[in-house]
């Protein structure tokens, strides 16, 4: 049933995707606003991926082996990608002079987020592209069972 894993595997990561280009399309829909529940302007936030190790190492599988032990017995997961956290990016917040804007200080000047347009889709370019990996994997993954199905008739 290994395929289970490897369905698991490229699951985690068209979620993490997922999540990712969520992320960045809270950042561009927010690109503008000035104030948020938590006071002050909006600030860009980025998702952090941790790899989910469900196996041994070589080394260790082969260690296992060598006592006698199965490799990769007790693991709950197969491995695969998982968002550790959402983190604010503490860059600096864009100064505008706009003295007319309700949320101008008394120099006259906004806060303004810290997005910036272009490093915003660039992400979501790169996160567009790690999804279509991921689902290539899995028509693969399809295939190759599809195929294996077949031996037995």
């Amino acid at each position: 049933m290994a395929f289970l894993s490897s369905m698991n595997i490229v699951g985690s990561g068209l979620t993490a995707q997922q999540l990712r280009l969520d992320i960045v399309s809270e950042n561009i829909t927010n690109s503008q606003t000035t104030r948020t529940e938590a006071g002050g302007a909006y600030r860009r936030k980025m998702v952090v991926f941790e790899a989910e190790s469900g196996r041994d190492s070589f080394r260790m599988a082969m260690a296992r082996a060598a006592e006698g032990l199965a490799p990769n017995v007790g693991y709950t997961t197969a491995g695969g990608v998982k968002v550790t956290e959402i983190v604010e990016d503490q860059s600096d917040l864009r100064l505008v002079y706009d003295p007319t804007h309700p949320d101008a200080n008394e120099a006259g000047y906004v806060e303004l987020p810290n997005v910036d347009l272009v490093k915003e889709m660039t992400d979501a370019m790169a996160a567009s592209q790690a999804f279509s990996a991921n689902v290539t994997a899995l028509n693969t993954l399809k295939a190759v069972v599809a195929k294996g199905l077949e031996i037995g008739k």
